[in-house]
Formats: C-alpha cells, structure tokens, sequence
C-alpha cells in the first residue's frame, strides 16, 4: 500500500442524485479538469449518476502517473498512489453493487486503464479515449485479463500528443488478448473528441447499462478451476500460433488463418447430428451463414445468441469459416484467454455475456476441439448435462 497522502478528491457532479443509481465517473486529461470533462455528460445517456474527479497533482493539469509531457512511460509507484487514493473515494461513494462505468480521456484514460487492470471485477465497464493502457506500470496485460468487462475505445488516426505506438498496442490488446467485449471507434481526426465519438459512447453507456439493470453485471477478469466436461481431461488447451487477424466493426468475421472449405463441411456434418437441432439459414447473421435452432430448451435469455428466434450457433459462409455461439459465461472467459475466439464486440450489452466467436479448425485435432466447444454451447442452451 502506498503512503502517499493525497487531499480529499474535488468532484463536480450531475445528472442522477439517486446513491444507487449506476455511477459514471469521468476522468480528465493534461491540461484539463473536473469541470471541463463534466461538460461531457449533458451529451450522454440520462439516468446515471456522473460524477468528474480532479487529479489529484496540479501540476500539469493531469494524472500523478502521467510523466514526461503525457506521454512517457507510466510510473509505477506514482500511479499505484494515485489509485489507491482514488478507489478510497470511490468505495466511499459507491459501495460494491453499484455499477460504476469509467470514461477516461487521454492521461485519464490510462488512469481508468490503469485501474481496471488492476481489479477488473470492480467496474461495469470503461471506456478508453484518445489514450493508452498504461503499459509498463508493473500490471497484469496477461490474456483474458479483461474477459466479461465490456470496453468502448476512441482514437483519432491524427494524434500527436500519444505515441502511435502505444496507441496501437492499446488498441491491439483490448481487440485482441484482453478478452474484453470492445467497441471500438476510430475517426480522422486527431487528439480530441469528435461528436460522432461521443454519440457511439452515448449508445454504448446507455446498452450497457440497461443490460447490467435486466440481467446483472458478469464479474470480469481471468477465470480458475475451469472444467469443460465436453472436452478431454476437462481441459481445453492453448490454441497454438498467433490468434488471428478479425474486424473491428460489424459484422465480426475471421480474417486470417481461415479454415479450409474441406474442414467447414466435416464441421457442419457434424454439428447437424447434435440432438434437437434443425439447420437452415442463420436468422441474425450474414448472408450465408448457417444456424443451428432448437425448438425448445433453456428459459435464460443469456444462453442464446438471440433468444427470440432459437438459434444457439450459426457457422460463417467459406470466406470466413468462423462461428459465433454462446457459452456459460466461466468457459466464454476461459475461451478467449486460450486463444480459440474472441468475444463479441456487443457481448454483455446488447447480447448474452457469452456470446463469442470461435476461429475456424486448421487441421484434424483443432476440429475435434472445436466439436467438443460447440458442445458446450448446445448443452448450455438445452440445459442437457454434458456427458
């Protein structure tokens, strides 16, 4: 714990009054303040509570960690500090259950992803603007860190002030190894926000917190004592080799290391034979793809991709040779952090918390892995035990 003293956080408000109302807590940058950033907030979603926090080092305007003109690497001792005096107040003001989103811009950005490497569990979401993770800080960034915490981030193709190199690697880990479900924005401008950023931060805010009112937030971060009783040993293993490459924007498709047309048909012919399923055209994705429905089977909204239409799972046309499914939330986490999929950038917001994507078999032995994930899908959402 660190021993540096702070004095008590300044913080301008607005919005919801209401102590348990979902808390939106922004952060500034270099060269700004509480009242700047709190201006935000008349551009998003009514109904939470917003809460700005002023740094707690005046000099420079910004964030204690946020050394060398903003944009050298963090230091480590001084953002332990600021963090531990920050979630001082914020365990103050909003007790464990109240959902509490982080908005950060540039040097807040990495502060919020700073304090969301740190205890992923603790927040409902963050959203990361024109900044970067603050990498080096001594850190977890392991895979799956993030798993089940949903992430919106902004860069501007035209930034100076960040380093593009950090501003790629943020944007490469939260896509890609964090297993956080990212929403992700990218204009062509440069160091500052644009309205078309704030309205997809706007919609972002306002799904994510109607999901966590309806149906609960899914703890975030890695997961232990995963079991998989559709898969040998109860195990599922490291997928081998480098993920692949996958779009950012919707629709999410696999873009590299497709499977083979040859391995997709096997895949197919075998998911058909699961028991209760019909196959036909997917009702929610692309032209081409192929769902997998039931007719009847679990209650829960969460264990299908969208409960309406009964469909659990739907395989990509050749070009692609991905699919999408759901799968309970522990082994939606445990997916991503092996390296076998990704979750959907919507996944906890606007569909089920486990709702992934799974890359396409390259050879025989990733194809029965594969069988043995879908598996776990179909048991999920037929409440059947897996044998």
């Amino acid at each position: 714990m660190s021993t540096t003293v702070f004095a008590r956080p300044v913080v301008a408000v607005h919005g919801s009054t209401d102590p348990a109302a979902p808390l939106v807590v922004l952060l500034h940058g270099r060269g700004s303040d509480e009242a700047q950033i709190l201006g935000l907030a008349a551009h998003l979603p009514a109904g939470p509570a917003y809460a700005a926090v002023r740094a707690p080092i005046a000099e420079g305007g910004g964030y204690a960690w946020f050394a060398n003109r903003g944009i050298g690497r963090p230091v480590q001792e001084s953002l332990r500090s600021t963090m531990d005096w920050f979630r001082s107040w914020l365990d103050e003001v909003a007790p464990v259950g109240r959902p509490v989103l982080l908005v950060g811009f540039s040097g807040g950005a990495a502060f919020a992803g700073g304090l969301v490497l740190d205890d992923p569990a603790r927040f409902a979401g963050a959203a990361i603007l024109y900044g970067t993770l603050p990498f080096g800080a001594g850190l977890a960034t392991d895979p799956g860190r993030l798993a089940h915490l949903p992430v919106f981030v902004a860069q501007g193709e035209g930034d100076h002030v960040i380093p593009r190199e950090l501003l790629d690697r943020t944007w490469h880990y939260l896509l890609s190894e964090s297993g956080a479900p990212t929403v992700a924005h990218r204009g062509r401008g440069g160091h500052q926000l644009t309205a078309d950023a704030v309205h997809q931060l706007g919609d972002w805010i306002s799904h994510r917190l109607t999901h966590v009112t309806e149906l609960g937030a899914t703890p975030a971060g890695l997961r232990s004592d995963v079991r998989w009783v559709t898969l040998p040993d109860g195990e599922l293993p490291q997928r081998a080799g480098d993920r692949p490459e996958v779009s950012w924007t919707i629709p999410q498709q696999q873009e590299s290391q497709n499977a083979s047309a040859h391995l997709q048909e096997r895949l197919f012919d075998e998911l058909r034979t699961l028991a209760g399923v019909e196959v036909g055209p997917s009702r929610i994705s692309v032209p081409g793809a192929r769902g997998l429905t039931l007719s009847e089977g679990s209650p829960d909204p969460r264990a299908w991709l969208v409960p309406q239409v009964g469909e659990f799972a739907h395989l990509h046309p050749e070009h692609d040779g991905s699919m999408h499914l759901v799968l309970p939330p522990d082994l939606a986490a445990d997916l991503v952090t092996q390296g076998w999929g990704r979750p959907h950038m919507w996944a906890g917001s606007r569909l089920s918390p486990g709702f992934v994507m799974v890359f396409g078999p390259r050879d025989d032995a990733e194809l029965a892995v594969v069988l043995g994930i879908v598996a776990a899908s179909h048991a999920y959402a037929t409440e059947a035990p897996a044998a």
